[in-house]
């Protein structure tokens, strides 16, 4: 199996983990801290930007390739499954916490999506494995 679909997320969501990465760089040179946030609150917000994708995105993109390797759903939710994953980190990294440290609306957002996909992938794993048990 060639895991396509997940081989395209995993790739959009490389494209967002270097978008972080490069934000966190671009501050610390600006700011003239090596190691650290330097007590530097806009350099602190990327920095959990860029830790709290690295805490998430890993799990979500593993439960769909888990999800495209049994070969129990059609593409359609694996798609959604994966935009929503997608969506969510932009949403939660970008329109976020880079912003603001307290509540927004995009960290809201952002994270609430991600935990759905999470949830929603939870679940169908769990329904796939013990529908395959029940059925040997």
């Amino acid at each position: 199996m060639a895991f396509t679909l997940t081989l395209f997320y995993s790739g959009l969501l490389g494209l967002i983990l270097l978008g972080l990465s490069m934000q966190v760089v671009r501050l610390r040179r600006r700011l003239g801290v090596g190691i650290g946030s330097g007590d530097q609150p806009e350099l602190e917000r990327a920095i959990r930007a860029q830790a709290n994708f690295c805490e998430y995105a890993p799990f979500g993109i593993l439960l769909l390739l888990v999800l495209e390797g049994s070969a129990a759903l059609n593409s359609t939710v694996l798609h959604a499954l994966g935009i929503a994953l997608v969506v969510g980190r932009i949403m939660h990294g970008f329109m976020g916490l880079n912003r603001s440290a307290g509540v927004s609306s995009g960290r809201f957002i952002g994270t609430l999506i991600t935990w759905l996909m999470i949830l929603l992938s939870s679940l169908l794993a769990v329904w796939v494995a013990v529908g395959r048990w029940l059925t040997v």
